[in-house]
């Protein structure tokens, strides 16, 4: 395992319900691949039992397992981040353990690798979430394809291959709040996608509220575009250009017409309306200024607790 063709990438986080299937239907689908291998579980600051099965799993498979354990919670992207860190192998591939997506469908994206792709995202086929995580999806798609150059079909898939290139590229950049698959796009010259199965999680819940996917989508626009900031000062630009006109236009009614009353409930609705976009853009340049405060603290992304691996001849 000194020098794996891959490497498996997994976050964890309170997943004990679902591991042992896991276990059970990725190692095989891995053997099949003849090839050497290395599967990195990061265990994110679970509370059950996942810890004590990845540890487990180590002592079952110490010649192909590694596992990672933070010493707190840190989110999905960090955790995959400290995986890229420790892995060694030519083709990295991150996996989600819920068994979403099918370690099975590993020698699809395996078989791109090796046809000269340095990317391989994937699009669900069939998928089995609720119809609102379905728009919502491809509402932010179309989103994030308008604000930035990613062209990513299904961003919410996280089962993707990367090369060591690219997972290289993304280690040198120590991000502290990042979108993994998009920065990995970003620094692909031979992108590709294919489909692959999904189905409906084996146990346990969704770790992904609304307000993480609204934080996660703050992250892709912020994180990869000014866009947003211009079109704020287009829109303001606009704005202000029309209340010019219109304090003119109150100005020489009130010559003509004399001093009245009507119509202040009108103003009030434009003062409120101008006073929201104030605030609006208010918080978007917050959200810039604030991952710049995030960035130049120089805090550590992660803390791990213990690292769980064989001793290898390196």
């Amino acid at each position: 395992m000194s020098h794996p063709e891959i490497s498996i990438v997994i976050p964890v986080f309170n997943e004990e319900a679902g591991l042992p299937e896991l276990f059970a239907r990725l190692y095989p689908a891995l053997d099949a691949l003849a090839t050497r291998y290395e599967v990195i579980f990061v265990n994110d600051g679970s509370h059950d039992r996942s810890a004590a099965l990845l540890r487990s799993q180590f002592q079952s498979r110490p010649d192909v397992t590694r596992v990672v354990l933070f010493a707190a919670n840190f989110g999905q992207h960090m955790a995959i981040m400290a995986g890229f860190e420790k892995s060694r192998g030519d083709i990295v591939i991150t996996l989600d353990a819920d068994l979403q997506n099918p370690p099975e469908e590993i020698a699809a994206l395996v078989d791109k690798m090796r046809e000269g792709h340095d990317y391989v995202g994937t699009i669900r086929r069939q998928r089995q979430d609720s119809a609102f995580r379905r728009y919502a999806s491809r509402a932010m798609n179309r989103l994030r394809e308008r604000i930035t150059r990613i062209r990513m079909t299904d961003q919410g898939c996280m089962m993707r291959a990367y090369s060591r290139a690219i997972v290289d590229a993304i280690n040198d950049c120590h991000e502290v709040s990042t979108f993994v698959p998009a920065l990995g796009y970003t620094f692909a010259q031979r992108p590709t996608e294919i489909e692959i199965g999904h189905e409906e999680r084996h146990a346990g819940e969704s770790k992904y509220s609304l307000y993480s996917l609204i934080r996660l989508n703050f992250d892709l626009m912020t994180g990869f575009s000014l866009v947003p900031l211009q079109w704020f000062s287009m829109v303001g630009i606009v704005i202000s250009m029309l209340s010019g006109l219109f304090v003119i236009y109150l100005a020489v009614r009130r010559l003509i017409v004399g001093p009245e009353v009507q119509g202040l409930f009108t103003l009030f609705g434009i003062a409120f309306f101008l006073i929201g976009l104030t605030l609006f853009g208010v918080g978007l340049l917050g959200e810039y200024v604030g991952r710049i405060y995030q960035q130049v603290r120089h805090r550590p992304r992660y803390l791990i607790d213990a690292m769980l691996e064989a001793e290898t001849d390196d």
